[in-house]
């Protein structure tokens, strides 16, 4: 897992990035958060180089940064930090996260096809235009998420959490929803169309079957 270490800046609780030296190594006692880091241009290219140059990836914390669209192409992350990032126009598929955080990051026009994405957490991330359609999304914490004309047709939402999320024209169609929690969540023409509902959980009393849910697709908020 990434090191979690605050910035040394005063009175700063934010976490700091990892730094990459002139060898292409992650540093561990970076110290600086990317607003306080001396050269924040400088220190964002060496960790995209760090990830440009890697197929598996481990341990990276770089929480606050905008990344380019090709960031992500054909890399497997493992233990990383992206919390408060923002992507824009990723076109990337079969993606491959393990135990990573994306909490209150900003995905806009992005595509994720095919991606195998599991034990990560999304919890508070906004998501506009994001198709995620035909992957495995196993496990996942998507807990506060917004999401706006998104995709998640034809995956496996295997045991994921959607508690308090905002889904507005979003697609959960042909999906594996076993266990997936989705109470308190609000949602407005979102389709469930071919998911297995009855074993999902809309509500504490239980799943679907049990609380006699029988619309799959919702036309208006709830």
């Amino acid at each position: 897992m990434y090191l979690n270490n605050q910035c040394t800046c005063e009175n700063c609780k934010k976490s700091s990035i990892s730094a990459v030296d002139d060898n292409g190594n992650l540093i561990e006692n970076s110290g600086f958060c990317y607003k306080h880091t001396p050269n924040p241009e400088e220190a964002k290219k060496r960790l995209f180089d760090y990830i440009y140059n890697r197929e598996k990836i481990i341990g990276l914390n770089c929480p606050g940064i905008t990344f380019p669209s090709s960031a992500f192409n054909g890399k497997k992350f493992y233990g990383c930090n992206f919390s408060h990032c923002f992507f824009q126009e990723l076109r990337c598929s079969k993606l491959r996260f393990r135990m990573c955080k994306f909490d209150f990051a900003v995905f806009t026009d992005c595509n994720l096809l095919e991606s195998n994405i599991q034990f990560t957490s999304f919890a508070g991330a906004k998501l506009i235009h994001v198709l995620f359609t035909g992957s495995d999304l196993i496990h996942n914490n998507f807990c506060g998420i917004s999401a706006y004309q998104s995709s998640f047709d034809d995956s496996s939402l295997y045991n994921s959490r959607f508690i308090r999320a905002q889904l507005v024209d979003t697609s959960i169609r042909n999906c594996n929803v076993k266990n997936t929690v989705f109470e308190q969540v609000q949602q407005n023409n979102v389709s469930y169309k071919l998911s297995n509902t009855n074993e999902a959980i809309f509500d504490s009393r239980g799943s679907a079957l049990f609380t006699g849910f029988n619309e799959l697709d919702y036309s208006k908020e709830n």
